[in-house]
C-alpha cells in the first residue's frame, strides 16, 4: 500500500480563515465565542456560540456559485480552494477521474431548510428565495466541491455525527491506499442552525458563556461552525509532482459505544478500542504517541470518561493533551476536520495549542498532561485526533510528521 500525505490545508473557522490566521489564533489562545448573531435566541436561556465571522462567500466563489450554494457548501469550497492553492494544485490540476471528494457533515444545509420553512409557513409557498431550495441537501456538499475543481472521481458525504471529519479523512485514506484515487479532497463543513442550537439548549448541554474542558467548573459545550479541508495524495503523486508533504495520514481506528445517544460508555470501552485500533493499524506503541488532540467537549460526562480512556490506553506513557474546542466551540461534523488541521500545524511547527478557560482541574481529570491556558512547545512526531461523538461514533485519526511512520502493511488478499 502507498503512503498517504497531506499536501494542503484550508480553513474557515470562528477564530480565523486560512492556515496562518487559524494557527496564530490557536497558538495565542483566542476564543471564538460571542453572542449569536445569525438568529434570534431571545426565547432561549443560552445566547453564545462560536460563529464564523468575516466570511463572505463572494470573496471565494463566483457569482453563479454563490447563487447555487448554501453557506455550508460555500465554506467547504472556500476551504478546499485554500488547500488546493497550498498544495500547488490550482486550475485544472485536480480535474479528472483520479480525484475524489469525501466530506463529512452533521446537518449540511439545514439552515437553508429552516429559512424556507419560515418563509413558507408565514408567507405562503410562493414566498422566499427561489434559489434556496436547490441549495438544500447534505449530498450536495461534495458535489459542489467536485464541480469547483472538475474532480470526476467518487463523491461521498459522511454524516457520522460529530466524528464526521475523522470518518471522511479515514475513508479518503482507504480510497488512495486501495488505488481508487491519487488525490482526495476531504474534511468537513458545518453551520450553526437555530433548531440545532435550540436542541442542545434543551438537552442542557450548552455552557452559558465559555467552554472549559477538563475543568472542575465546566458547564457544557458551545456550538461552533466552520470548514476544515485537507488535500490527501498518494506518495506516488507527491513524488511525481515534487510536492512537499505536510504530514502523513498513518491510519485510523473506529468503534461504537453501543450505549446511549448522548452519553459515552462509563467504562470508555468504545473509545479505547478506537484508540488502540488507530495505533495497531501501523504497528505503533503508546510510547510513539507524543500528543493527543482530545475530543474535550467540556460536558460533565465526556471529560472524565475520556481521561479514563487515555489513562487506560497510555498508562505511564502519557502524551500531552489539549482541547481546541475551548476556542473553536464544538463544530459538530466539522469538529474533527478542523482539529485534524490543528494537528498538522502542531506536527509542522512544534506548538501545542492550549485548552483555554482552565481555572481548576477536575480531580476526575487529574491524570492528564493538559496544556492549559498557554501554548507549549513540544517535539510532536505522532499525534492522535480523538472524536467521540453522539450515538457512540468513536473515530481516532493518526497523523505523523513525514518520514516517521513505518511503511504500511499490504492489504490482505
Amino acid at each position: 500500500m502507498q503512503r498517504v500525505f497531506v499536501t494542503g490545508l484550508g480553513v474557515v473557522s470562528p477564530v480565523g480563515h486560512g492556515r496562518e490566521a487559524f494557527g496564530q489564533a490557536l497558538q495565542s489562545g483566542r476564543s471564538g465565542a460571542a453572542p449569536i448573531a445569525g438568529f434570534d435566541t431571545s426565547s432561549m436561556d443560552r445566547h453564545v456560540g462560536c460563529e464564523v465571522k468575516g466570511f463572505a462567500a463572494r470573496d471565494h466563489l463566483t457569482r453563479a456559485e454563490v447563487r447555487r450554494m448554501g453557506r455550508c457548501s460555500a465554506m467547504a469550497v472556500a476551504a478546499a480552494r485554500m488547500a488546493a492553492r497550498e498544495a500547488g494544485l490550482e486550475g485544472d490540476a485536480l480535474a479528472g477521474p483520479r480525484t475524489s471528494v469525501i466530506l463529512g457533515t452533521t446537518m449540511g444545509e439545514a439552515n437553508v431548510l429552516g429559512q424556507l420553512e419560515a418563509s413558507w409557513f408565514h408567507q405562503g409557498e410562493d414566498a422566499g428565495d427561489r434559489d434556496a431550495l436547490p441549495q438544500y441537501g447534505t449530498t450536495l456538499l461534495p458535489i459542489h466541491v467536485a464541480r469547483a475543481f472538475g474532480a470526476r472521481g467518487m463523491v461521498q458525504t459522511l454524516p457520522a455525527a460529530c466524528a464526521a471529519g475523522n470518518y471522511a479523512i479515514g475513508y479518503a485514506l482507504d480510497q488512495i491506499r486501495a488505488g481508487r484515487a491519487d488525490r482526495v479532497i476531504t474534511g468537513a463543513s458545518e453551520v450553526i442552525e437555530k433548531l440545532q442550537y435550540a436542541g442542545f439548549v434543551r438537552l442542557g448541554a450548552m455552557a452559558p458563556e465559555k467552554c472549559q474542558p477538563f475543568d472542575a467548573g465546566r458547564r457544557g459545550l458551545l456550538l461552533g461552525e466552520g470548514a476544515g479541508v485537507l488535500i490527501l495524495e498518494s506518495e506516488e503523486s507527491v513524488i511525481r509532482r515534487g510536492a512537499t508533504p505536510l504530514a502523513e495520514v498513518g491510519g485510523y481506528g473506529l468503534a461504537c459505544d453501543a450505549h446511549h445517544i448522548t452519553r459515552p460508555r462509563p467504562d470508555g470501552a468504545g473509545s479505547a478500542l478506537a484508540m488502540r485500533r488507530a495505533l495497531e493499524a501501523s504497528g505503533l506503541s503508546t510510547e510513539d504517541v507524543d500528543f493527543v488532540n482530545a475530543h474535550g467537549t467540556g460536558t460533565p460526562s465526556n471529560d472524565p470518561v475520556e481521561t479514563k480512556v487515555l489513562a487506560d490506553v497510555f498508562g505511564d506513557h502519557a502524551p500531552v493533551v489539549t482541547s481546541v474546542k475551548s476556542m473553536l466551540g464544538h463544530c459538530m461534523g466539522a469538529a474533527s476536520a478542523l482539529e485534524a488541521v490543528s494537528c498538522v500545524l502542531t506536527l509542522e511547527e512544534g506548538w501545542v495549542p492550549p485548552t483555554i478557560h482552565h481555572e481548576e482541574r477536575d480531580p476526575a481529570c487529574g491524570a492528564l498532561r493538559l496544556v492549559a491556558n498557554r501554548a507549549e512547545r513540544h517535539d510532536v512526531r505522532v499525534a492522535l485526533n480523538n472524536s467521540l461523538a453522539f450515538g457512540g461514533y468513536d473515530a481516532v485519526l493518526r497523523l505523523a510528521r513525514p518520514g516517521v511512520l513505518p511503511a504500511p502493511a499490504p492489504l490482505a488478499a
